[in-house]
């Protein structure tokens, strides 16, 4: 599958426009060679338009330069992202590959014929001094066919090549000029369908349900990239579903009835982990290693061998999963969390209680130096850490420095409890072998280093300035 970046904008103009001269606007030359093409374009989506509804559109368009499948998602900004499979298959059967794309948005409902749009499109390319391409203006006359009605209308779209945001802002202030108009809808199809998608909700006043929304909209947003491999992606979404896990947990009184939820959030975040801890552990237990010499390239070997097969088999897992009623079902429960009104009356001292509680286990774990009792204090501290969260956005910088400092708090205990899992995994692979020792002997001075980071970072996150907004 291709993906791409698109930039553009769209303008509605009357029947009698003509575009405007535009050489020797923002470094265009040129605007010879333009070509003709007759495009033909059928949408998909689900019967209540859930990919629009979620700023998506689904295609199958012949004619053109790029002919085939075309899945626009949103991008950075305006910006838009392109999703594109070549026009193999049956014409009806929208390909597995796109479907997974936007399978947490449709779940189990079909993606069908929503629209056929027929496009006369002259395009006309933007050039500089040099003969690059800046950008491509199409003048389109559409016929589009919804529901056995016909529309017609005209329109022209700019989208941005090689050239810089002021090539659009040049040729936008001429087509202006020439009687264009900003584009009254967001899509062709939109426009089609008579702008139907409804405005997506407002969110919640209250700051314990914005949150939650805000950790479904995560899920949602990055299980495209997990599907695809994108190590990133598989972070981002096993961080939404622990704070959403963490949210449930701490604000209980809230979300009474979906107490059981946490062990459907658990099982998510660990087939995350699974792909994830594997990739973590290798780049930190490999870092600096230099893996052709002869002490160290077998030592290297064994490792990514070992931890390679756990990230396939994490893969594999994960992969079946997103694919199982199991997720899905539990993706319907998170929407009902997310339209959830009724809130419990005192929220934020459920936040104090959490970090309180975090404090009183990590002072134990000092006292007593157990590896296992910072590691609980680890998890205690993310909790209270996303409990603070919630709040952050209304409190402001203090809130912000809290948030900053139970995060470097956090990180210093996560590098301890990475140091213990990395040594345990080296014992295991390595057992009486000498330079499985040497790299053992490191991971021991980190665990080191990082205890001994820890009265800093302790004494900065208890600071009384950081945390009196909560009292």
């Amino acid at each position: 599958m291709e993906i791409a970046t698109e930039t553009e904008r769209k303008y509605d103009v009357p029947a009698e426009f003509r575009l405007p001269d535009l050489a020797g606007k923002a470094g265009i030359r040129s605007t010879d060679g333009a070509e003709t093409h007759d495009l033909d374009a059928t949408y998909f989506d689900t019967d209540d338009l859930a990919l629009m509804q979620n700023r998506r559109t689904l295609r199958r368009r012949s004619g053109g330069s790029d002919a085939g499948w075309h899945l626009k998602t949103p991008g950075e900004g305006t910006d838009r992202t392109e999703h594109r499979l070549p026009l193999d298959g049956t014409p009806g059967t929208v390909p597995a590959e796109l479907v997974g794309q936007v399978r947490a948005i449709i779940r189990r409902r079909e993606l069908k014929p929503i629209a056929r749009l027929r496009t006369h499109r002259v395009e006309t390319p933007l050039r500089d001094a040099d003969g690059n391409t800046l950008a491509l203006v199409a003048q389109d006359e559409v016929t589009a066919e919804t529901d056995g009605h016909e529309q017609r209308w005209q329109e022209v779209e700019v989208e941005l090549v090689d050239g810089s945001p002021k090539v659009l802002a040049a040729v936008e202030k001429a087509l202006f000029a020439a009687g264009a108009t900003p584009a009254g809808g967001p899509s062709k199809v939109a426009r089609a369908l008579g702008n139907r998608p409804r405005p997506a909700a407002k969110p919640p006043k209250d700051p314990v349900l914005r949150y939650v929304r805000e950790q479904r909209d995560a899920i949602e947003a990055y299980d495209p990239g997990v599907r695809r491999g994108d190590a990133e992606a598989v972070h981002k979404m096993r961080v939404a579903t622990r704070r959403l896990r963490s949210t449930l947990k701490t604000f209980k009184r809230t979300f009474a009835e979906a107490s059981d939820l946490g062990g459907e959030l658990k099982w998510l975040a660990d087939l995350l982990g699974q792909v994830r801890d594997g990739q973590v552990q290798e780049g930190k237990l490999l870092s600096g290693l230099d893996e052709q010499s002869a002490e160290f390239g077998p030592v290297a070997a064994r490792i990514r061998e070992h931890l390679d097969r756990q990230v396939a088999e994490g893969r594999a897992a994960l992969d079946e999963a997103l694919e199982g009623e199991r997720y899905l079902t539990l993706l319907d429960r998170i929407d009902q969390l997310a339209a959830q009104q009724t809130v419990e009356p005192q929220p934020l001292r459920r936040a104090l209680k959490s970090l309180q509680k975090a404090d009183a286990l990590l002072d134990e774990a000092l006292f007593h130096g157990e590896d296992h009792e910072l590691h609980e204090a680890r998890k205690a501290y993310k909790r209270a850490r996303y409990a603070v969260e919630v709040f952050a956005p209304a409190a402001g910088r203090p809130a912000k420095d809290l948030v900053d400092a139970l995060t470097e708090l956090q990180d210093v205990l996560g590098a301890h409890q990475d140091s213990v899992v990395a040594r345990e995994l080296l014992q295991e692979l390595g057992q009486d072998s000498f330079w499985f020792g040497v790299l053992y002997a490191r991971q021991e001075q980190v665990g080191r280093e990082t205890y001994a980071q820890l009265p800093v970072v302790v004494e900065t996150s208890r600071s009384r300035k950081l945390r009196k907004w909560m009292n």
